[in-house]
């Protein structure tokens, strides 16, 4: 591979778990909607987006899989709904002032990736994989314990985004990153309508109500969420497997920096000592990536991106 087209993904990767790091201060920006409005107008205005792109592009034809293939249209609606899942509980917890909580989930997601291979795919873990998720399981156990209470927000990310890339790997990676962005979102839509209309008919919306730059805002959140994953995907075609694990902890690093230095969110003490007890299982993770480097000359598989 040549080097001037591997910096150039690993800029475009940087540049994208980038973009994702900053989405706390988007969504911030957002108030007074709801994480369910914002929801609702991130669909839809990606997938007038995404359509859009492929009219240009005249790329329609890949549709036809979806109907052609009974398996694969299944995959990316469970795909479609967990990741909805996700992304309204990241919105509701930046909204809430839990931008911290959600960084962790998102730290812990490759352990809850890793653990989920386990007991799903029925993988066998080398040994450093297994003290990385070990560590992974001792950090949650202690955040609940200091706390008090189970550290709900951070597993709902870590779990739903993991389910969603196990069920992507599942159905296989039959769809081209546009393509699999335009579907998820052609198939919340509908749902998408339904809830603008309830939050209208009881007054909760906010599209019209808060000025011009509030309602650009919510339409940009199209491309908000398109830019970052075709940057990551032309990263994806450009640098190894490892590299772009180790480029998605500028994600959660971001995501913490916004949450403690400019939405003064106050972390505790014993928050602090979690995070790092999840940080030694990912360090864990990236040596034994970069242990098991693929051969030279062996492709490697392109990882489903963060997305916030």
């Amino acid at each position: 591979m040549p080097a001037d087209d591997a910096r150039r993904g690993a800029a475009y990767g940087f540049i994208a778990y980038a973009i994702w790091g900053a989405f706390p201060l988007y969504f911030a920006a957002l108030k007074p909607a709801g994480a369910w409005e914002i929801l609702a107008h991130r669909i839809l205005w990606t997938m007038l987006l995404c359509a859009l792109v492929l009219v240009v592009r005249r790329d329609l034809a890949w549709a036809r899989q979806l109907w052609q293939r009974p398996r694969l249209g299944l995959g990316v609606t469970a795909a479609a709904l967990l990741i909805a899942a996700n992304w309204v509980i990241y919105v509701a917890a930046v909204l809430g002032g839990r931008t911290t909580e959600a960084a962790l989930g998102y730290f812990l997601n490759p352990i809850v990736t890793v653990a989920l291979g386990v007991v799903v795919l029925r993988e066998r873990l080398r040994p450093l994989q297994w003290v990385a998720v070990a560590i992974g399981a001792f950090a949650g156990i202690y955040l609940g314990l200091a706390a008090g209470s189970v550290p709900v927000v951070a597993l709902s990310l870590a779990m739903s985004f993991g389910l969603y890339g196990l069920v992507k790997k599942k159905v296989g990676a039959s769809l081209e990153a546009m393509h699999s962005l335009s579907a998820e979102t052609a198939v919340l839509a509908p749902i998408a309508v339904v809830m603008l209309v309830v939050l209208t008919s009881r007054g909760d919306t906010t599209f019209t109500t808060e000025g011009g730059w509030h309602t650009t805002l919510l339409v940009a959140a199209g491309v908000a969420t398109a830019t970052p994953l075709l940057l990551f995907a032309a990263a994806a075609r450009r640098v190894p497997l490892v590299t772009v694990g180790l480029l998605q902890f500028i994600t959660p690093v971001l995501q913490l920096l916004c949450g403690v230095l400019l939405l003064d969110e106050h972390m505790t003490r014993s928050r602090w000592v979690g995070f790092g007890i999840v940080w030694v299982a990912l360090v864990v993770l990236s040596v034994d990536s970069i242990r098991n480097l693929p051969r030279r000359g062996r492709p490697d598989p392109q990882p489903d991106p963060v997305l916030p």
